[in-house]
């Protein structure tokens, strides 16, 4: 992806290295000379061709599950437990800022344009707050652990960006555009929210069993997934920034936090009435199809 030089956005708050209530997180993406990897992006305008998956409000909004992420970690993460390094950012800190930064404000841009193409109406962004350990938010407390998550009550997403070294170690989602996918992913979410979607399936919810709660929940999950394809190829269009590969990487990140995977790799038996975020096959699909129609209304997962 190409992001290096480019404009960044005004609504990020950078709250890394200070110290907050929760949990700590062992992690570091960029711990290497490079920075953020990128592989290759076959072709602007090509077709993604994958099967069609027929596969409160809510506080938060995760990338993937977050009991799979934590028992995944290498120490616990507890409540009370200590959070924040209070040092300073090293380089590679600080080339993850820039970098998630950028992602914004192409969302930004993407989002403005489709709301007023789309829906003629002004799009708000989001706030993007980049933390180190645990955080507050609007929802209250939360832990790296917990993966990036997305608050409506604030309407800000919340990013430890170790996350980015975690997706590609523990979760074998590697590439720069795969931590992008992820921004785009929370971004996806405040779309919704702006389309009152989380209010809608929060009303969906309403005195079904847990599992009834859970496909209504892997609904909104995909259809994040879905607007970070839209917002994919509307990125191309406009900046020509991904690069040979990236729609790959996102697919392949797609497909790494999809719950049957992680639900498998945590050596745990399948039980898809418990999934939150729906199966890897159907989160590669609701990408590929916002990246192949690039339009809010073909995200409709409802």
């Amino acid at each position: 992806m190409q992001w290096r030089g480019r404009r960044g956005s005004s609504n990020v708050e950078d709250q890394r290295g200070r110290s907050s209530p929760g949990g700590g997180f062992p992690g570091g993406f960029g711990r290497r000379p490079g920075g953020f990897p990128g592989q290759g992006f076959p072709g602007g305008g090509r077709r993604i061709s994958l099967p069609r998956s027929k596969a409160g409000w809510v506080v938060f909004l995760v990338v993937i599950g977050i009991s799979i992420f934590a028992a995944q970690q290498e120490r616990s993460v507890g409540p009370g437990g200590a959070g924040g390094s209070g040092g300073a950012l090293i380089q590679a800190d600080r080339e993850a800022g820039q970098f998630a930064s950028v992602v914004l404000a192409d969302t930004e841009e993407v989002w403005a344009r489709r709301f007023q193409d789309e829906l003629g109406r002004r799009y708000d962004p989001p706030t993007l707050v980049l933390f180190s350990g645990s955080v507050r938010s609007g929802c209250g407390g939360a832990s790296a652990a917990s993966g990036p998550f997305y608050c409506p009550l604030d309407e800000k997403a919340y990013l430890d960006t170790d996350f980015f070294d975690a997706l590609e170690r523990r979760l074998g989602a590697r590439g720069d555009f795969a931590a992008a996918y992820v921004i785009a992913h929370e971004v996806g979410h405040h779309v919704q929210n702006e389309l009152g979607m989380l209010e809608r399936a929060q009303a969906m919810k309403a005195g079904l069993d847990e599992a009834g709660a859970n496909a209504v929940q892997v609904k909104v999950e995909l259809m994040a997934d879905c607007l970070a394809g839209v917002w994919a190829r509307e990125a191309q269009r406009m900046f020509g920034s991904l690069d040979e590969g990236d729609v790959d990487e996102a697919l392949n990140a797609a497909s790494r936090i999809g719950d049957d995977t992680l639900q498998r790799e945590a050596g745990r038996t399948v039980r898809p009435e418990t999934f939150q975020h729906g199966t890897s096959a159907d989160r590669k699909a609701w990408f590929a199809t916002g990246w192949n129609e690039a339009t809010i209304a073909a995200c409709d997962t409802f």
